[in-house]
């Protein structure tokens, strides 16, 4: 199953596209098929035939994955993930305030 990604670069617009699966901590590459911008229009640098991308991981800031956080960390390495994992933001409260 395919997961949703919207990928960021370095000094760039981000791009929209599937992942077959999860890159391994080892991987210094993403392969990524169905390449789109974010308003669903096509690529301007990239030819309309294409039909997969390896993008090198050190020209991306982050991914950003839709879908569930159980399909993805399935996905990544096969294992279930825990109960109550999910992240739904980060907040910071200065001590030193009245």
């Amino acid at each position: 199953m395919a997961l949703t990604a919207i990928i960021h670069f370095v000094g760039e617009d981000a791009i929209v596209g599937d992942l077959a699966e999860m890159p391994a901590t080892t991987q210094q590459y993403i392969v990524v098929r169905n390449v789109r911008r974010k308003d669903g229009k096509m690529v301007p640098y990239v030819e309309p035939d294409a039909k997969a991308f390896i993008f090198p991981l050190a020209r991306i800031t982050f991914i950003e994955l839709m879908g569930e956080v159980s399909e993805i960390a399935t996905a990544s390495n096969g294992a279930t993930p825990a109960k109550g994992t999910t992240i739904f933001g980060f907040f910071r409260e200065d001590e030193n305030q009245s």
